[in-house]
């Protein structure tokens, strides 16, 4: 009995001083991203969470999947539970502003990451890859792979996310520099594998002779591939990504998958977290603008081991 009591008192000693930690005295900093079934979005959650708790806050995250109900209703929850401050990876750029606007007016500090609103002056910072500049690298890369003439086909993000016509515009800034480029067809697959899966099969059966796929992002590509093996043409038919995902590197490295871009999503989640610090502690966030763009970084067979932790490529 002396032993287990001297457990249970070891155990007691171990967890009180928790409840005395800068953590809790420095309050709640509330993660809410799209969906940490995609790995882009887990990073984002599990940076932010791992940089505030290393400035002494609680953190938790939360996604709304996009949907801008429950992205509200978890708003009302970060409201309720008297958050410090919000890191929002927004729903939809028109959609997200009242959620925005309901936690700006009970006073709490929202940084947004990933995703923009079409309103200025409510968030503290928009800190969001470069998306015009990765689109750029991506359309060059791409048309590097499968040559200057040939017909292809493209796979559209959510429309109710600005990156995916800031990707697919600059996409064809690139592409129509090439008039023997023809694009026969386009498909919305709303950044999803099973969709863009399925949404392939589709152009592939309309589009048989394709050369190549232009993707908003590695989940769609991929479901593309796995759409080109089935009808035995990814040998003829090349593909392109764009986000950086460990699943993209591997494809990569298996020849599947020509290129990804790599959005620096661990670089600006963390950097969001630091500015909220700094907006707590100071009211503003040290940045010289509310929006603030980070350059992508393009990722192909010749630098794939280079990536050392998922969204990072070393120098």
């Amino acid at each position: 009995m002396f032993k287990k009591g001297m457990r249970v008192l070891l155990a007691a000693a171990a967890v009180t001083p928790l409840l005395f930690s800068s953590a809790w005295a420095e309050g709640l900093m509330t993660i809410i991203v799209n969906d940490p079934s995609n790995p882009y979005w887990f990073t984002e959650g599990e940076v932010a969470k791992a940089t505030a708790e290393k400035l002494g806050y609680t953190a938790n995250v939360a996604a709304h999947k996009g949907d801008t109900n429950t992205e509200s209703n978890l708003i009302d929850t970060a409201i309720t539970n008297k958050s410090v401050a919000i890191i929002l990876d927004p729903a939809n750029a028109d959609g997200s502003v009242g959620a925005v606007k309901k936690a700006v007016a009970a006073g709490i500090p929202v940084l947004l990451v990933n995703a923009e609103i079409n309103q200025e002056g409510l968030a503290k910072a928009q800190l969001v890859s470069n998306n015009a500049q990765g689109a750029a690298l991506g359309a060059q890369q791409w048309v590097e792979a499968i040559g200057e003439s040939g017909k292809y086909v493209e796979l559209f993000g959510n429309p109710a996310d600005n990156n995916a016509a800031t990707r697919s515009n600059g996409y064809e800034t690139i592409l129509t520099q090439y008039p023997d480029l023809e694009k026969v067809g386009r498909e919305v697959a709303d950044w999803d594998r099973t969709k863009g899966h399925a949404k392939m099969q589709s152009l592939l059966q309309a589009n048989p002779d394709i050369i190549g796929v232009i993707s908003g992002n590695d989940e769609m590509a991929l479901g593309a591939i796995a759409a080109l093996k089935e009808a035995g043409k990814l040998d003829q038919v090349k593909v392109g990504g764009f986000d950086g995902s460990p699943d993209a590197v591997a494809a990569i490295k298996a020849g599947e998958l020509q290129y990804t871009v790599l959005q620096p999503v661990a670089v600006f989640s963390e950097e969001a977290v630091k500015q909220a610090d700094n907006v707590i502690k100071t009211g503003a966030t040290g940045a010289a603008s509310e929006k603030q763009l980070f350059d992508c970084l393009l990722i192909t067979k010749d630098n794939v081991d280079k990536y050392t932790a998922p969204f990072v490529l070393s120098e």
